[in-house]
């Protein structure tokens, strides 16, 4: 029994002379706690949630301190991170701690410059500034720390340049600036650092640079640069890379071909090169290459057909090739990526395929196949996909039968929308996946009905059956979709009185352009999660469920088009999320709530084409978000002039007042405070509510321009437009107008504004669709207008307007009908003017003083010589079409607004076409 135990403990002696005596005694240095200490004190005032700091004690060796680690006493490895240091650095102590071979400072709040001095710390090998909060310059003096192997700077907020001499760091191995909002040309120094394995800069939107000649024996293994400005080509030398593994290029602005050189890359596991604009063919030899689990090519420009080789031992797993240019038939080979489980082939140029083909993909999880020139032919017997498919898209696939899915155990995921699908809904499809079916798009179909019996299974959390030909009642929902849209059909009968309790889990709604009756369920109030309720263009009377205006989740209520009378509720609460309100087309009466004004999220508000008799809505002024505001064909009435307070609606640019009785003065001072209004466009976007769990909601208004009432089914922030005309407004046209130059749409028609037209009306650059007309405007039409090269439709018919018409620009093409009612005024498209007429000119001059004939020679003079000039153009239909043409060309080509124009116009020509919804 004594040898076992004396053979214990001669071992244990063994171990204990194996380490090093100093290190078993070794504490930490004294000057080193002492260090460590005023480093604990200057911090932790400003770390309220320190974990490490705050258990730091004299009492104990510093070596045993969580953060902290030492070497024969000596620190050399401090962890602070997560530590809400809000403290700056630059004095600190920590400078002094020469031993340091480790520091992490990472998630952390510092707010301040990275201080020259850790430059200091030339030891170190490992420095994690991560997360930090650092902000300004990335100091040079990083440079001398000529040790480091590691280097973490990502997602601060420097806004600065890179350092080259970061290029001189040669034992850097791992480099990361994701992240930190950085610019100017990237140093291709750094590439070049022989043991550099991984690089990082993905993330900042200004960095530019371009990919360098690689050099031979690269070590690099990782190179993240998406999200970044980089362009210009793949170089050949790329294959000298020998040993990378990850290639994260997207979202950049590549150019070029893909190199044939990348065949040599076999060790690449990950390619991604989405979102940029590369080039010609992909190469099949790309496809060879054993290594390769996930290749991204989409959103490019590639073209040519694909071929895909019969590869010895593929491990791709991911293939996206989606929006390009592909073209010709999808090739049988694709069955030899046997290891396959996500493809997209989606938004290409790719025709015909079977869909058995695809059985040969065993391990397919995701397909998608939507958006091509594919006819998808679906054989009537049961489908042979993988047992492994949850997600199938067959969108825009020329479809005329439905696919026979019945055997797919997994599918979570169908779009069979924008098909040719006729008939009934087979009842089958409630049961693909076994219950489990989450996701189904039937949308843009010409389907009638359901095939009974049937049952939609709760599992259903996204149904979209909309713009089909359905008919009959309401189906009975499922308890746990979150987006349902059954708009655009022929559904009948009311809505079921009980219909909030299967929306429970709802937030998106539509019920909108059917032929739906009755009134609005309460019980639609019980739906606590709907963001988005759209019941609009159906048949429903009664009132407005006084609950929803107490909805504390709701952004988008849209009523218009129905037949709902009584008052909008007044129990509009502080909560209020609404984003958009939208009740035009109704028969509502009463005024309009002032709980309103608690809705300071608004931007749509759209009460049109009721019956509401109120003064002007001054409450709503706090609202600063608002963007559209249509209170016309109602009986309000009152002046506006609460518009001139001091708050202002900054980001408004639809404002329709028309057709009610509201008087007064213009408001002047409010225009010159719209700024959506003026200035340069803003970005070409449309207004949209969002919400995460669906596609936007898109907005749309109707509006009146260039004499015409028309549907924006969708609108743009570009889109300006006022609408104050058929009211009973009096004074001068405020100056101040002249400063919206983005304004659209101008319409002050049949109102009583007196006195002249201000020249500061020349200043509106953008107008297509000026209209004064009904007016009591007198004086000369300002020459300025000439110069408004846009204006399309101009009507200032029926005012006292006298003297001649200027001439310029596009003038002279509008019709006589524009002028008319102006017996003072003459010239083209009018009557010529004739010496009386001009004799009345001069009475209603500016200054009021005779005609200086010496003057008036020298201008008949330049008349003549300039008629002379422009006459063709005036009175020669095909040139002056001609000129104007090349006018608006070149017009468009330097206008911001040209795309929304075209887009416009078109619109416009089409407005009389039928147009499915």
């Amino acid at each position: 029994m004594e040898t076992p135990l004396f053979s214990c403990l001669f071992s244990l002696l063994i171990l204990l002379s194996a380490v090093p005596i100093d290190a078993l005694s070794a504490q930490c240095l004294s000057d080193h706690q002492s260090l460590l200490l005023q480093l604990k004190n200057e911090l932790l005032p400003n770390a309220p949630q320190s974990t490490k700091l705050q258990k730091w004690s004299q009492n104990s060796d510093c070596c045993s301190w969580e953060g902290v680690t030492c070497k024969e006493g000596r620190v050399t490895g401090l962890d602070l991170s997560w530590e809400t240091i809000s403290t700056r650095i630059e004095n600190s102590t920590l400078f002094n701690l020469q031993s340091l071979e480790s520091l992490d400072l990472s998630v952390n709040q510092f707010n301040a410059p990275i201080p020259a001095r850790i430059g200091n710390l030339t030891s170190l090998n490992y420095l994690d500034l991560s997360f930090a909060g650092f902000v300004g310059q990335v100091p040079i003096s990083i440079s001398r720390l000529i040790k480091l192997v590691t280097l973490d700077l990502s997602d601060n907020h420097f806004n600065s340049t890179i350092p080259a001499r970061i290029g001189n760091l040669t034992s850097l191995v791992s480099l990361s600036l994701q992240g930190c909002e950085l610019y100017g040309e990237f140093p291709k120094e750094i590439f070049k650092v022989p043991t550099l394995q991984t690089l990082d800069i993905s993330g900042n939107e200004l960095l530019q640079g371009s990919l360098p000649e690689f050099p031979q024996n690269n070590a690099l293994q990782t190179l993240l640069l998406y999200g970044t400005n980089f362009s210009g080509p793949l170089p050949t030398s790329i294959d000298n890379l020998r040993n990378l593994s990850r290639l994260e290029l997207y979202q950049c602005q590549f150019n070029g071909t893909l190199p044939n050189s990348m065949v040599k890359l076999t060790k690449l596991v990950y390619l991604d090169l989405s979102h940029n604009k590369l080039t010609g063919s992909i190469p099949s030899s790309l496809f060879k290459l054993s290594s390769l689990e996930y290749i991204d090519l989409s959103d490019n420009q590639f073209s040519g057909k694909l071929e895909f080789p019969n590869p010895s031992s593929s491990m791709l797993d991911s293939l996206d090739l989606s929006s390009n240019k592909l073209e010709g038939p999808i090739p049988i080979s694709i069955v030899n990526l046997r290891n396959l489980s996500i493809l997209s082939l989606s938004s290409n140029k790719l025709n015909g395929i079977e869909l058995d083909v695809f059985q040969g993909l065993p391990n397919l999880i995701s397909l998608d196949l939507s958006y091509n020139s594919l006819i998808v032919k679906t054989s009537g017997s049961h489908s042979n996909l993988s047992n492994s498919l949850s997600s199938l898209s067959l969108s825009s696939c020329k479809l005329r039968q439905f696919p026979n899915l019945k055997n797919q155990p997994s599918l979570t995921q169908l779009d069979l929308s924008n098909n040719q699908l006729h008939g009934e809904v087979p009842n089958w499809i409630w049961e693909v996946g076994n219950g489990s079916l989450y996701y189904l798009n039937l949308s843009h179909n010409y389907l009638v009905g359901m095939q009974e019996p049937y049952s939609i299974p709760n599992s259903i959390g996204v149904l979209n059956l909309h713009l089909n030909q359905l008919q009959g009642k309401i189906p009975i929902l499922p308890l746990n979709a979150t987006n349902i849209d059954l708009s655009s059909n022929n559904f009948t009968g009311s809505i079921p009185s009980g219909i909030g309790y299967n929306l429970s889990c709802t937030v998106f709604f539509s019920l909108s352009n059917n032929s739906i009756t009755g009134v609005i369920p309460e019980s639609i109030c019980m739906a606590s999660s709907l963001g988005v309720l759209d019941l609009s263009k159906n048949r429903l009377n009664g009132r407005v469920p006084e609950c929803l205006s107490k909805h504390s989740s709701l952004g988008v209520l849209n009523l218009r088009n129905n037949s709902l009378s009584g008052p909008i509720p007044n129990t509009f609460l502080g909560s209020c999320r609404l984003n958009t309100l939208d009740l035009n087309g109704n028969m509502i009466e009463g005024q309009i709530p002032k709980s309103l004004a608690n809705c300071s999220q608004l931007e749509v508000l759209n009460l049109g084409n009721n019956n509401l008799i109120d003064e002007f809505p001054c409450l709503l002024m706090n609202i600063s978000s608002l963007r559209v505001l249509v209170l016309r064909s109602n009986k309000l009435y009152g002046s506006i002039d609460c518009l001139n307070a001091s708050v202002t609606w900054a980001m408004l640019q639809i404002f329709d007042l028309a057709h009610n009785n509201f008087s007064g003065k213009l408001p002047g001072q409010s225009f010159a405070k719209w700024k959506a209004m003026m200035g340069t466009q803003p970005k070409l976007i449309l207004l949209q509510f969002q919400l995460e769990e669906t596609l936007p909601y898109m907005d749309s208004v109707t509006i009146t321009s260039k004499g015409l009432e028309m549907n924006l089914v969708k609108i743009l922030t570009i889109f300006t437009s006022i609408d104050l005309s058929s009211n009973k407004f009096d004074g001068p046209i405020p100056k101040e107008i002249g400063e919206l130059t983005s304004l659209y749409t101008l319409n002050l028609s049949s109102n009583s504004l007196s006195g002249k037209m201000p020249t500061s009306l020349g200043y509106l650059q953008s107008v297509e669709s000026l209209d004064l007309s009904r007016n009591h405007l007198n004086g000369n039409i300002p020459p300025s207008l000439t110069k408004l090269n846009f204006l399309s439709h101009l009507n200032l018919s029926f005012n006292q307007l006298v003297g001649s018409i200027p001439f310029g620009s596009q003038f002279q093409t509008f019709s006589a009908d524009s002028f008319m009612g102006n017996e003072g005024l003459c010239g083209p498209p009018l009557n010529n003017c004739t010496d009386g007429v001009v004799e009345t000119n001069a009475n209603y001059s500016d200054n009021g003083r005779g005609i200086d004939w010496n003057f008036l020679s020298a201008e008949i003079g330049f008349i003549v010589g300039f008629g002379l000039l422009v006459g063709p153009l005036v009175f020669c239909r095909r040139w002056r079409k001609w000129y104007f043409e090349c006018v608006d060309e070149i017009a468009f080509k330097i206008c911001p607004l040209s795309v929304w124009r075209f887009y416009y116009r078109r619109q416009l020509a089409n407005r009389n076409k039928g147009r499915r919804h």
